[in-house]
């Protein structure tokens, strides 16, 4: 408990709103989705997925978390499929450098494919877990959102890391 308590303290001094993003990017998905108006949900790691799945109009989806998830996405986009080879969008409980590594082995990831990962300061080994994701080349722009991460993958861009309140 103390550890979440301290990493939140650590996130609210590092973190920014959009006026500390310099990535356009970055800054239209924070004001265009994140920072809009409409919630979709009470638990903001879901409220994330749900409004990024909007914004980035996902239609290829891999939930590996709870089944009522899952079944939420589905009610609320009619035109999703679930795991599937090449994935718009990945939302997960935890993961580790070797399983992102493999996921871009088996090409299931393509340029604008989005991983949200929910609860990274839980404790100290998804914080350590994240932080190292974070660090790999493969991943150019990584934004902690405290209640979850995301990372994507986009050749296009500069390495990033932006810390936002959400």
């Amino acid at each position: 408990m103390w550890f979440k308590i301290i990493s939140y303290l650590k996130f609210l001094l590092k973190s920014t709103n959009e006026h500390g993003v310099h990535s356009p990017f970055v800054f239209n998905f924070v004001t265009k989705c994140l920072y809009s108006k409409k919630k979709l949900h009470s638990n903001k790691s879901i409220d994330v997925l749900l409004k990024s799945i909007g914004y980035f109009n996902c239609e290829n989806i891999q939930i590996n978390t709870f089944p009522e998830i899952e079944t939420l996405v589905g009610n609320t986009f009619e035109n999703i499929s679930f795991d599937v080879t090449l994935l718009d969008m990945l939302y997960t409980d935890s993961m580790s450098a070797s399983d992102f590594l493999e996921l871009l082995t088996k090409e299931k990831l393509h340029n604008d494919s989005m991983i949200l990962i929910n609860g990274i300061h839980q404790d100290r080994q998804k914080k350590q877990a994240w932080e190292s994701l974070v660090a790999l080349p493969n991943i150019t722009v990584s934004i902690d959102m405290f209640h979850c991460g995301a990372l994507f993958v986009r050749r296009e861009q500069v390495k990033e890391h932006f810390t936002i309140r959400i």
